[in-house]
């Protein structure tokens, strides 16, 4: 069987289960908000007698109703400041009519000079709120197409498109309200600011938004419903179990399409900055290309990518304002900057498909003198596959414009990153592999630590971890003798005298997670 046709452990469910992690920074809100709001749905949707073949409709809309904002986050902090802290705040108020049109005005520019916030408002006045209408339709378009690149069906990205609807018809699409809007979008519009409601005001909280926006935001049916079970709908809400065990929800995806999913996820977290277009896909494409040139196991070569696409994952919780700012950043700024690791490591921790590339993808920024965040590793704690996409993330990221810079050639980034081999903040070998993948090496084989071929790095790991002479031939199709020349020319080029010291050389070269020993 092909690789790309393999079972890769993981289904939709659960890979999106875990990016709407992701997606509760973006919205100020604490983790899970996203889940639990659909869990509230859920109940609420046996309460309302929601057909069973809807139910997963329900889920993936919940999962992915708030992507949009990542996509209009540079339009929303130009308009409104830290775009984070204005979703935030987002959530205590009914946006349409008179509160809606003062909340809009009341964070006009925030962080700006006075002529910038007089600018906001005026185009706000001028426009009569088009410029905001305008953010919502691209959210939801935004949203849709994502549903589209997963291969959701049409219920879905019909129903994405409503997301910003009301009961009343006063949202977006303006004049689309009632029953005209897709049942499981009703359940979720209560549901999402009830959850936030609850958790901060308790059921009191809860109910008293729920009552005062019924018929307005929200179908009388479903608050109706919410307001007669509210005590059973929302105890224990936040319990991890009931996550995604729905049997129709469990359909695993192939590693092919495991592969295109976080593509599609990877293009879209780029789109939360624009001069990040496009970067962790290219990050991917170089690391991978590095990692099988400098002889990683197929597996790693796999996991390195994956890492490649998702590292950047965790800016979700910085706002744009900051990734985009020209100047230089204040202690502050930066500290949230160096949390996005953390982040990172934190959305991908929990689905077992997602943990080794999740844990690549969290030494990104760690550097071989312990200068990195977000924990400041150093050395052999730094294993090859962190220290292969840590130059791959700075390459790319020096051919790409920033707010403060323009981007450079690939020579010119090609000296940036050899410089921080020399500074000792990169490894040699693994900065080597990364320039010749980007066609800027500067010798014509890339190889391994000491030398080694990329063959007799797949043998070192192989004996590091136990193999024996013959297992090394079985695993690697190769004939026993052809292993133990290997492994004698292992043990000459690094001056290992035995298994342990050969060990110990690939822990110093980042050949192998200590973890995984």
């Amino acid at each position: 069987m092909e690789f790309a046709d393999r079972d890769a452990g993981i289904s939709l469910a659960e890979l999106l289960a875990a990016f709407s992690l992701a997606t509760d920074l973006g919205l100020g809100q604490p983790m899970e908000h996203v889940l639990r709001s659909w869990r509230i749905a859920a109940r609420l949707a046996a309460c309302t007698g929601l057909p069973e073949d809807q139910r997963p409709s329900l889920f993936y809309v919940s999962m992915l109703a708030w992507v949009g904002c990542v996509a209009d986050a540079p339009e929303v902090a130009a308009s409104f400041g830290d775009d984070i802290a204005f979703r935030a705040d987002s959530f205590q108020v009914d946006l349409a009519g008179l509160p809606g049109l003062g909340f809009f005005l009341s964070h006009a520019g925030r962080g700006g000079p006075v002529w910038h916030r007089a600018r906001v408002v005026t185009t706000i006045l001028a426009s009569g709120g088009q410029s905001i209408v305008q953010g919502m339709q691209s959210h939801c378009l935004t949203t849709s197409t994502l549903a589209e690149r997963l291969g959701l069906g049409t219920d879905v990205v019909t129903a994405l498109r409503q997301f910003f609807t009301r009961w009343d018809g006063r949202g977006v699409p303006q004049g689309v309200g009632g029953t005209d809007i897709a049942p499981v979008i009703r359940l979720l519009h209560l549901a999402d600011v009830v959850e936030v409601r609850h958790r901060t005001g308790g059921i009191d909280g809860a109910l008293e938004v729920a009552r005062a926006r019924r018929g307005r935001q929200f179908a009388p049916d479903v608050v109706d419903a919410f307001v007669a079970h509210a005590p059973e709908v929302l105890s224990g809400v936040g319990a991890e179990a009931e996550s995604t065990d729905d049997p129709q929800l469990r359909c695993p995806l192939t590693e092919g399409r495991l592969d295109a999913a976080l593509e599609a996820l990877a293009d879209f977290t780029d789109l939360r900055c624009a001069s990040r277009a496009g970067h962790s896909r290219g990050v991917a494409e170089l690391v991978g290309e590095a990692a099988r040139a400098i002889g990683l196991p197929h597996g790693d070569v796999v996991a390195t990518r994956r890492a490649g696409l998702l590292h950047d994952v965790g800016l979700h919780g910085v706002p744009v304002t900051i990734l985009d700012r020209p100047g230089p950043l204040s202690a502050t700024d930066w500290e949230r900057v160096r949390l996005s690791s953390y982040y990172t490591e934190r959305v991908l921790a929990r689905p077992a498909a997602l943990a080794r590339p999740g844990a690549i993808a969290a030494v990104a920024h760690e550097r071989m003198d312990g200068s990195g965040y977000h924990r400041g590793l150093s050395g052999a704690a730094v294993p090859m596959t962190g220290r292969l996409l840590a130059a791959a993330c700075m390459y790319r990221a020096m051919v790409e414009p920033r707010a403060h810079r323009p981007a450079l050639h690939g020579k010119q980034a090609a000296g940036v990153v050899r410089a921080g081999v020399r500074a000792g903040t990169l490894d040699g070998d693994a900065s080597e592999a990364v320039l010749s993948a980007a066609g800027n090496g500067g010798r014509r084989r890339v190889s391994g630590p000491a030398g080694l071929t990329p063959r007799e790095v797949e043998v070192l790991i192989l004996i590091s971890r136990g193999a024996q002479t013959g297992e090394v031939a079985a695993r690697l199709g190769i004939s026993r003798k052809t292993a133990g020349t290997h492994i004698e020319r292992i043990y000459t080029k690094t001056g290992a005298s035995s298994r342990s010291t050969a060990t110990l050389f690939a822990l110093r070269n980042g050949l192998l997670d200590p973890l995984d020993l």
